[in-house]
């Protein structure tokens, strides 16, 4: 069982503001499993568990508000008996330009207030964590991060959400380290996620060369195409028909 955080504000003001990205990610897990509308409060927070194709996750949406996220964390992961290992933590980040995405093991708080709230709670950095870029605030960065997306950003918000959802399905299944080695390069621009060998997720991995050309919307030349539940590389065709 995985347990994934998606750190957020509650109440109708916040819906779909950038802080709450993280939520954001989380409701977009749901759509995919068939949850949607079936988090039970619990723990100070929504939760919404089951088994979703091979993933057995728990979705924990707490309701504390930011600054007291910590508060929900301690009491699922009492719940459910779960070590700081199973857990990864969902969150905005403006220190990351729009489209980005950087998954880490473990790390500061960074000046978010919700991962000070869990570091302070746990006494411990020592948990995996996502951070989805929601662009450079200037010099408002409270007025930004409880700003909504334009109208301009949200076709690029939802390719940031699907990248972002595939993100956590990789780190469940398959570990920070290499969900990190595909993630942590990807760009909006870039039709698929780059795998970087041996890369250290903590300390980021190379920049990757980017277009502007728009993905095709078939397989690339390398037969990878996208799929509701992520990237997927096509058999040749030779192999497609076998049982």
């Amino acid at each position: 069982m995985k347990i994934v955080v998606g750190l957020g504000n509650p109440g109708r003001q916040y819906e779909e503001t950038r802080h709450n990205v993280g939520w954001m990610v989380l409701d977009r897990i749901a759509d995919r499993a068939g949850w949607s509308g079936k988090a039970k409060a619990r723990d100070a927070a929504a939760v919404a568990r089951g088994r979703h194709g091979d993933l057995d996750l728990v979705l924990v949406k707490p309701t504390t508000y930011m600054n007291l996220s910590g508060l929900a964390v301690r009491k699922v992961l009492a719940r459910e008996r779960a070590p700081l290992g199973d857990m990864l933590v969902v969150v905005d980040d403006f220190a990351l330009p729009m489209g980005r995405l950087r998954l880490r093991e473990e790390g500061s708080a960074g000046g978010h207030n919700g991962l000070r709230s869990i570091i302070g709670e746990m006494s411990t950095q020592g948990f995996a964590r996502l951070r989805v870029g929601i662009g450079d605030p200037g010099q408002a960065a409270k007025d930004h991060v409880l700003s909504r997306f334009s109208p301009s950003e949200r076709a690029d918000l939802e390719r940031v959400l699907d990248a972002a959802a595939d993100a956590v399905e990789d780190w469940a299944r398959e570990g920070t380290s290499r969900a990190a080695n595909r993630w942590n390069p990807w760009r909006l621009e870039v039709a698929t996620p780059v795998v970087v060998a041996d890369a250290d997720p903590a300390v980021g991995t190379a920049d990757v060369p980017t277009t502007n050309a728009e993905p095709p919307p078939g397989p690339d030349k390398d037969g990878i195409v996208r799929t509701r539940t992520g990237w997927r590389k096509l058999l040749p065709p030779g192999l497609r028909d076998r049982p």
